[in-house]
């Protein structure tokens, strides 16, 4: 019984000093989770969906060359005339060049456009609109359909499937431009605006090339015409070129952006994207990106055949 006496106090003990290390421990644990809680990061904020369902105040704007498709638009659309026999083939070589200097260089050459835009000017003259338009439709399945970038075309329909109009802003010219939009199951297109009297080109510009600060004021234009709040519209290009565009919408996109645009968008918290692949083996000319190596060889037989004529 000594021996008992001797054992049942330890036990009322040991049970006592028990209880007093779970209720411890439980303290401990109470404190232990408001620290945690107390130097958790604060919950994010909720990210509202976009584009908003339904909102009929909003709508998208994409610039098409090298942001919808790559290349120019302009350039395959010669290729196409060339095809057609509408110019010869010292054209023909100069169009190669423009176009591998924008594929493999990814930035937009003023001189290039300037030349493509004359070129195709003087091309046209004397042609009817809906000629060009039905060719446009041809050239759009043979050379343009299989540039279109799959990223941006998910953005665009996003914008649809939401309820929004979708636009295309382009230097293209508007009748290429509409082709493509329509194809693409877009809203419309804003583009260069070529003179035409009775349905018959006159090789002359309506004001300018829709290119740059012309591409603001003619989203601007059509924001107010269609009672759309730019602040809830968004915009998408790859050019440090159409800075003034992206800055006047609330949700600006810079797509496969060249080094301006994609340090601009930076500074200001932009949103990026880019879809090429390789793009750093395109720009050395390494053969390593769709269509590069197409691009290289086009190249290389536009300087064959310019130092032959030469």
């Amino acid at each position: 019984m000594a021996a008992l006496g001797w054992l049942t106090p330890r036990r009322r003990s040991a049970t006592a000093r028990s209880v007093l290390a779970g209720e411890a421990s439980a303290e401990a644990a109470r404190k232990s989770s408001q620290e945690l809680e107390e130097l958790a990061p604060p919950d994010a904020p909720e990210v509202p969906d976009f584009p908003v369902l339904g909102d009929d105040k909003a709508a998208a704007f994409f610039d098409l060359d090298n942001t919808v498709m790559q290349g120019a638009a302009l350039f395959h659309f010669g290729r196409g005339l060339y095809k057609r026999k509408f110019f010869e083939t010292r054209d023909l070589a100069r169009f190669a060049w423009q176009q591998a200097w924008f594929r493999l260089a990814g930035i937009e050459d003023p001189e290039h456009m300037q030349d493509a835009r004359d070129s195709a000017l003087s091309i046209v003259k004397g042609h009817r609109v809906s000629e060009l338009m039905s060719i446009g439709e041809e050239i759009y399945d043979e050379y343009m359909a299989e540039r279109i970038w799959p990223g941006t075309r998910a953005l665009a329909q996003a914008h649809l499937d939401a309820g929004q109009k979708v636009w295309l802003v382009t230097a293209a010219p508007v009748e290429i431009a509409t082709v493509i939009a329509r194809r693409l199951g877009l809203t419309g297109a804003l583009g260069t605006v070529a003179e035409s009297v009775d349905g018959v080109y006159t090789g002359k510009l309506v004001g300018e090339p829709l290119h740059g600060p012309a591409k603001a004021e003619a989203v601007r234009a059509l924001a107010s015409a269609e009672s759309l709040d730019l602040a809830r519209c968004a915009a998408y290009s790859d050019s440090h070129n159409d800075i003034p565009m992206l800055s006047l919408v609330g949700h600006p996109y810079a797509i496969n952006p060249d080094a301006k645009l994609r340090k601009h968008a930076r500074d200001f918290d932009w949103r990026l994207r880019d879809y090429r692949t390789a793009r750093k083996a395109a720009k050395v000319g390494i053969p390593a990106a769709a269509g590069v190596g197409a691009v290289a060889g086009g190249t290389a037989a536009a300087i064959a055949l310019h130092r032959r004529r030469r």
